[in-house]
């Protein structure tokens, strides 16, 4: 694979640590600024809803530019906001300096996607994909715990700090290795470009990926109180149980990326099965220490082998000018369903069946991904289109 490729995967580190840190970082947070741990916990939930708006306003702005440059400005806009949330005065300066960095999140990885596909033959497109996540799943393996471990003992702005120096070795990374595009960027017209949002095709695309992932964060989410009130673990152990999830990503995204270059509809069928499945059968898990860590790590896998499928899935009906913007959409609806994931999750624990039964119910909304990937299938057979490839 090109060193580019790594480019991306450095840029996408980054902004996979400064996503995820804030997790382990709420106590201090909160300490510092003088609010509570539920205030605190906002700064996540702003973060995601930053995703969600600024990837269309940020890909249309950008839209007529050559996307090195895009690349370049959204990661001079990720370092600046780092530094904005170290040097933040109070919670509400440093709630706006997080908005400011998610608005480089949805659209790095939407114009990312693009360019990795471009680096490569036409049958490693989903590969490369899963490559440049890759960053994502080291991110959670690697500086999501260092990151909280420098925030708890030098305090959290050192945190930020740090990950602004990764964001200034990402822009220059990316400057260095990823090519020029070989074309002038195409004319890009925003009726044109917005239209490619009406193909029903795109948009089934689009809410199979938002549904997969409420099924994932409604029970990751509360993974600390599943694994210490029910499994009986101590707050210690978490952390290292979330390196055996964080393994599991990236097992599952590279091997799927690896599928779906030859298997794309099969790939995405059967990682959507296997995450309903794994969410059922967690249920029964819950209450044994060896099994709930088995499938901690089998939720991490199943979760990210949803990710080169579903992203491919949206480029391929989206082809053509408006393959940015659908992209940089199919990343919001990542976070659009992380977002009413972990609503969901906390209704249910707080006002519903508890969190014993989290998991089954999480597993309801793959199960309608599921079955709107299927009609997606059938409706694209229905017109004559060839389903992407027995693919």
């Amino acid at each position: 694979m090109p060193i580019a490729l790594y480019a991306l995967t450095a840029g996408a580190f980054g902004i996979g640590v400064t996503e995820f840190v804030i997790m382990g970082l709420l106590i201090e947070v909160g300490g510092d600024l003088g609010v509570s741990i539920s205030a605190a916990g906002l700064l996540i939930s702003g973060y995601a809803l930053g995703v969600v708006a600024g990837a269309p306003i940020m890909t249309i702005a950008t839209a007529r530019w050559p996307r090195k440059t895009v690349l370049l400005i959204l990661m001079a806009i990720f370092t600046v906001g780092n530094l904005a949330c170290a040097l933040a005065p109070n919670y509400w300066s440093l709630m706006a300096s997080r908005v400011l960095t998610a608005f480089a999140h949805g659209t790095f990885f939407g114009v990312g996607s693009v360019v990795a596909t471009t680096l490569v033959a036409p049958d490693k497109k989903a590969s490369a994909v899963a490559i440049m996540f890759t960053g994502l799943t080291v991110a959670n393996i690697l500086g999501v715990p260092f990151g909280t471990w420098l925030g708890q003992a030098y305090g959290w702005r050192s945190t930020f700090g740090a990950v602004t120096v990764v964001g200034v070795a990402a822009f220059a990374i990316i400057a260095l290795f990823v090519p020029k595009d070989h074309d002038a960027p195409a004319p890009s017209n925003l009726k044109h470009d917005l239209a490619v949002l009406a193909r029903p095709q795109v948009l089934m695309g689009l809410l199979t990926t938002v549904l997969s992932w409420v099924g994932v964060f409604c029970v990751f989410t509360y993974i600390a109180p599943i694994l210490t009130r029910l499994a009986g673990f101590s707050d210690a152990a978490v952390s290292p149980i979330l390196l055996v999830f964080g393994g599991g990503l990236v097992v599952g995204n590279l091997v799927a990326g690896k599928l779906a270059d030859r298997w794309l509809l099969p790939t995405l069928l059967g990682t959507l099965m296997a995450l309903v499945a794994i969410l059922v059968l967690m249920t029964f898990a819950v209450h044994n220490q060896v099994a709930v860590v088995i499938f901690v790590a089998l939720l991490g896998a199943a979760a990210f082998a949803t990710v080169p499928p579903l992203q491919i899935w949206v480029l391929r009906k989206a082809d053509g000018a408006g393959q940015s913007l659908a992209s940089s959409f199919n990343i919001a609806a990542f976070n659009l369903g992380n977002a009413i994931g972990a609503w969901l999750g906390g209704y249910v624990i707080a006002g519903g069946p508890g969190l014993g039964q989290l998991p089954w119910i999480a597993a309801l909304a793959p199960l309608a991904a599921l079955a709107l990937a299927l009609y997606a299938i059938r409706f694209d057979r229905l017109r004559g289109e060839a389903p992407a490839a027995a693919d």
